[in-house]
């Protein structure tokens, strides 16, 4: 069975690839500006906006599943409009797909969300990811539309350089403390998305963490796991920002870890205070 990875070069797509070298399973990759650095995986450039190189990385590869772990951001053309392309285009070779989406899709109104929860994005890209996800579910009924939060890792994770930058003055800004999320180890992130890869199941699936903490709180995490003063780390109120975007969404995956063997640490188990 061959698997292939989009957007492989990132974070997360790096994590995904790490794990399938490490257990012998047949990977192809791609990536958008440079291949990373997965030994033994063979890596096709791709940009998801672009639907004949699209075609044709799919029928060179001839994979099994694709599990799409690409990010652009507020890009609606990447981000919304390339995984549907990716899911009609799947749907019509018979090939199964696993779309990595995000909690950005949820206003926050209702705080706690289950995998029937409905989205009402505030965002552009909120919206974009939204729109992606239920236009695969409407192309490719079997996928798998998997929804995370924040991602984190040992070190190398955009969130974890932030509160290093800010601890040592490199960087200017705060940590909110009104702004709430359920962090999850890409470890565990990816090992799920692998377990959703190789099995049968279809629809919605949330995985993010237990615990429900601010920006802030993470941060304070962060910086005592890696040796750094917590003191150092500027608090203050995204209310009081202006910056568009819910303030409280906590993914309930309880439903989910249910069908899961992986398990979903919370923030405070893997950064080493559980």
């Amino acid at each position: 069975m061959t698997v292939l990875i989009i957007g492989a070069s990132g974070f997360l797509g790096t994590e995904l690839v790490r794990q399938a070298s490490a257990a012998g399973n047949a990977t192809v990759a791609t990536f958008n500006s440079r291949p990373g650095d997965g030994g033994g995986t063979k890596w096709h450039q791709l940009d998801l906006r672009d639907s004949v190189r699209l075609d044709a990385v799919l029928d060179a590869v001839t994979p099994s599943a694709v599990i799409n772990a690409s990010s652009g951001n507020a890009d609606w053309a990447v981000t919304a409009d390339g995984p549907i392309r990716l899911a009609v285009a799947a749907a019509s070779r018979g090939i199964r797909l696993v779309h990595v989406s995000s909690d950005a899709i949820f206003s926050g109104a209702d705080v706690h969300y289950d995998e029937t929860a409905l989205p009402d994005p505030v965002t552009p890209y909120g919206a974009a990811k939204a729109t992606a996800e239920t236009a695969i579910r409407l192309f490719h009924p079997a996928s798998v539309v998997a929804r995370t939060s924040l991602i984190i890792g040992d070190g190398g994770s955009s969130h974890e350089r932030v509160v290093h930058e800010l601890a040592s003055g490199t960087r200017d800004g705060v940590l909110f403390t009104d702004d709430t999320r359920c962090p999850v180890h890409v470890a565990d992130l990816a090992a799920a998305l692998w377990e959703l890869a190789l099995t049968d199941a279809t629809g919605v699936f949330h995985l993010a963490g237990p615990d429900a903490v601010s920006r802030y709180d993470l941060g304070v995490l962060v910086a005592q796991r890696d040796g750094l003063d917590p003191a150092l780390l500027p608090a203050g109120l995204r209310a009081d920002s202006h910056l568009p975007g819910a303030l409280d969404v906590r993914l309930d995956s309880r439903a989910t870890q249910q069908r899961l063997s992986t398990q979903l640490r919370g923030a405070r188990e893997f950064l080493g205070t559980g």
